[in-house]
């Protein structure tokens, strides 16, 4: 009873106010009156790509986009980088994206300004990378009756999209680019695109951005139950021969840390895909390299022999399974996915794990226990000695390999960002590379974009300003977004470019020799001077054209910090990327080392 009186006392005592009668309650505070800015539609959505912490904006602007140019004339916080084609911009947005672990953001106007995103855009849903894409759209009146320059981009897109809007009114823009922001990057992450009718990015909205509020809910992806989780700690601690199959997936979730003490509590095999490098430590005893049809030997035997796969954050792909029928015979699956549709589409998991690799693994890791992999560790580790990574340079031309390892031994105290293009120069750089952090290989996995490497490192060089942004290409990749450097140049990004040239489609010119018996079409290249292409857009240019030089311009090259660098490396032309699955075939299959070589230690002895 003394307690309630001195409860009640202290409460009137609290609340007493001389201008009010007593026993009167205190009136709610005067919260001022939201004031909504009058402003086009266009200005809104620049409001929101700043409220979305856009800094890096990569586009061409066209006849539909020129309202969404003169609102972006007064945010000066975002930095338009002018691209000289689209395809370039949704590149760019994606190393900025896999670099930094936001969405990049692009546009496109209308017709073929948006169609020449397509292709982007599909690399990016192949990867899950999140990119949010701004059309424009011709006007409203002209929707569906073929004006000028009209083409139906959402249409095309559904497939290539996790979602995409044609937005026909001006007070759902603001909101919308604010909801595609949050799509982009809830679940497994990809592209979004937005598409705004020239007309409706200049009629006048009230903006306030206290209203944007996501229409939906985005929930944390489910997590397993308990009965799962325990089932699949279960399988894990009694394997005998288990392997972790790292996918990207586990860099999307930003899992690496969980991964690691998952990894090295269970202390077996790691293998990664193309994807997936970095997401554990490249030089860690524990990996065995990575993956697939040009997959180091030992980490496809690993695979191949295993008694479970640990698959987290990877889709069983056609690059890592060749063979889909005689992949992995021996193996059960624990599969841990984000998107549900992964699982048991290519390999049924026996122990599917649905939820964030991130979670998942923090709830995992406590249930299981070390297996028994002594008689595993010393099968393995023989695979591993008996097939090495190798090459044979001499004193000819210079091997990719050679020039690759160089570089890599030259550059790795920097702990540098690489990115790639597609073909042989890929691969070797993803066997020869080693990276002990995420977020710093980033090529075309899924659709194997040759193009790809220059955009995407002059985004990821805007994403991490700091570092060093290298990219390895091809001489037939190199062609193809060649325009790159010239906004590079004009923006001094000091990334550099290290051509392997060899003068051939290199990885088509391989298939050829190997499974077409030599009858070569379409794969030689007359020698351009891509040193002198370089300069023309404003870039240094150089060249390496023997063994004993290529150190030398390696390091004049990277020593430059003020603009683009291109160094033409003029490399064997036959050279063979091994080891090498082909695609469609078994195990037994696989070409571990150049049979050529072989052929001449042969004759020699």
């Amino acid at each position: 009873m003394a307690y309630e009186q001195s409860k009640s006392t202290s409460t009137a005592s609290a609340s007493a106010d001389p201008a009010l009668p007593p026993n009167a309650k205190k009136p709610a505070p005067v919260r001022p009156a939201r004031v909504k800015r009058r402003m086009k539609a266009a200005q809104a959505l620049m409001e929101v790509l700043v409220r979305e912490g856009t800094t890096h904006f990569f586009g061409h602007p066209g006849g539909a986009t020129l309202p969404m140019y003169d609102a972006l004339y007064d945010f000066p916080q975002i930095k338009h980088y002018l691209v000289r084609h689209e395809q370039i911009g949704v590149h760019a947005a994606s190393g900025y994206a896999r670099v930094t672990g936001r969405p990049g953001v692009c546009t496109g106007t209308s017709g073929p300004g948006a169609t020449n995103l397509v292709t982007g855009l599909t690399d990016a849903i192949m990867d899950s990378t999140p990119i949010v894409t701004i059309t424009g759209q011709v006007a409203s009146n002209w929707i569906g009756k073929d004006g000028f320059q009209e083409a139906d981009i959402t249409g095309m897109t559904i497939p290539v999209t996790k979602h995409n809007w044609l937005v026909q009114n001006e007070h759902n823009v603001a909101s919308t680019v604010h909801e595609a922001f949050k799509l982009a990057m809830h679940g497994r992450q990809g592209p979004v695109l937005v598409d705004i009718p020239r007309d409706v990015f200049q009629r006048e909205v009230e903006f306030d951005a206290e209203d944007l509020v996501s229409k939906h809910s985005y929930r944390a992806p489910s997590k397993p139950t308990v009965q799962a989780l325990a089932a699949a700690a279960e399988a894990i601690s009694n394997a005998k021969r288990p392997i972790l199959y790292v996918g990207g997936g586990a860099i999307s979730s930003n899992a690496s840390k969980e991964l690691f003490e998952f990894a090295t509590k269970l202390g077996a095999p790691v293998a990664m895909t193309l994807m997936g490098k970095g997401a554990f430590p490249e030089t860690h005893e524990l990996a065995v390299g990575m993956l697939g049809m040009h997959g180091t030997a030992c980490a496809n035997y690993t695979m191949h022999n295993s008694d479970l796969i640990i698959a987290l954050g990877a889709r069983f792909d056609d690059r890592v399974t060749l063979k889909l029928d005689t992949f992995a015979p021996y193996a059960k699956v624990v599969h841990v996915e984000v998107d549900p549709a992964e699982v048991n589409k290519n390999r049924t998991a026996d122990f599917p794990l649905h939820g964030d690799l991130n979670v998942v693994l923090q709830e995992l890791t406590p249930l299981v226990r070390r297996p028994d992999t002594e008689a595993w560790w010393k099968q393995v580790s023989e695979w591993r000695q008996k097939h090495p990574l190798v090459y044979h340079q001499g004193d000819g031309a210079i091997l990719p390999q050679f020039a690759i390892d160089t570089l890599y031994k030259m550059t790795k105290h920097r702990n540098p960002v690489v990115t790639t293009d597609v073909g042989q120069h890929q691969m070797w750089t993803a066997q020869f590379f080693k990276f002990d952090q995420p977020r710093k290989f980033i090529t075309s996995g899924g659709l194997g974009t040759m193009g790809y490497g220059m955009p995407a490192a002059m985004g990821a060089q805007c994403g991490a300003p700091n570092d060093l942004v290298m990219c390895i290409s091809g001489d037939g990749s190199f062609m193809q977004c060649v325009q790159t450097l010239m906004t590079a140049s004009e923006n001094n990004l000091p990334i550099k470019v290290f051509v392997m040239n060899n003068n051939h489609l290199g990885m088509v010119r391989q298939w050829q020799e190997l499974f077409y018996q030599e009858r070569y079409k379409s794969v030689h290249m007359p020698n351009q001077d891509l040193a002198k292409i370089a300069e023309a857009f404003g870039c240094v240019g150089m060249q390496a054209r023997t063994p004993d030089e290529m150190e030398r311009v390696f390091e004049k090259a990277l020593a430059i910090e003020n603009k683009p660098c291109v160094v033409d490396v003029f490399c064997d032309q036959e050279e063979n990327c091994y080891p090498m699955w082909p695609s469609g075939t078994a195990i037994d299959a696989m070409i571990i080392d150049d049979p050529r070589y072989a052929k001449k230690l042969r004759m020699k002895n």
